[in-house]
């Protein structure tokens, strides 16, 4: 299968390992990843922000892009949540253009979650990775919310070689993150990352993933500056390493 990846402003731009792995992954599952250039953001930030017409460029930016991609792959819960559910709306409501809500609805069925296309569209439960960390799972508001992911990621994590899987207290909690809502809410954000950080330091884990970076990136934040030595890393990279190569 040719696969498209849309790569997200948060890991272009900070964890650029993340779709490398989403490469490593799928290439050594035997399909071929394509980058487009051209690709930019999927808009979430201004949507959220109130610039609903300004997110609508990001719209027909995306789907210019993406128009004739097989399927196209996003490690990010948050950015696919966004296209899924909310380009539609825009397109419809704030453009209020019949071509590009007919282009939005043939391209959003083919816009998968790093985790969800490998296990419903591709059926996988075994990837083949090894890492022999102890570890445990944040599920992200919007793979829990927007997209339903249940228990696909858990699944992935489960059948990886050499993996301590330890559940996460209260793991249907936000980590308080939401983009500019910790910004707008510092305070509140913080509390909410604080119970977080609680929770996963009672595992005892060595590492905490999810399948989003910006969650990743504020969990991360927290459990750094308090020197706990538990580190965040993407689903996509455990599932990247192997016993012949593996990943810290």
């Amino acid at each position: 299968m040719r696969v498209s990846l849309f790569i997200t402003c948060i890991n272009d731009s900070l964890y650029p390992h993340t779709g490398q792995a989403v490469v490593r992954v799928l290439e050594r599952l035997g399909h071929e990843v394509v980058f487009p250039e051209g690709q930019s953001c999927c808009g979430q930030m201004h949507h959220n922000s109130g610039y609903a017409p300004e997110a609508v460029a990001m719209v027909r930016q995306f789907v210019e892009i993406f128009r004739e991609a097989e399927v196209v792959v996003v490690p990010s819960t948050s950015c696919t949540a966004m296209i899924r559910t909310q380009y539609p709306h825009l397109a419809r409501h704030v453009a209020k253009d019949a071509a590009l809500l007919e282009a939005v609805e043939a391209l959003v069925p083919r816009v998968w979650e790093f985790s969800e296309f490998l296990t419903r569209k591709l059926g996988l439960t075994d990837v083949g990775a090894y890492y022999p960390h102890r570890v445990t799972y944040h599920s992200s508001c919007n793979s829990l919310r927007s997209l339903g992911l249940g228990d696909g990621p858990l699944t992935l994590l489960r059948h990886v070689r050499g993996l301590d899987l330890v559940e996460l207290p209260n793991n249907t909690e936000c980590c308080g993150f939401g983009g500019t809502f910790a910004v707008k809410n510092a305070e509140t954000s913080t509390a909410m990352l604080t119970d977080k950080m609680r929770h996963i330091l009672s595992t005892n884990a060595e590492i905490c993933t999810a399948g989003d970076n910006s969650c990743l990136m504020h969990i991360g934040g927290g459990l750094s500056r308090q020197r706990t030595g538990v580190r965040t890393v993407h689903l996509a990279q455990i599932l990247a390493s192997t016993a012949e190569a593996p990943l810290a």
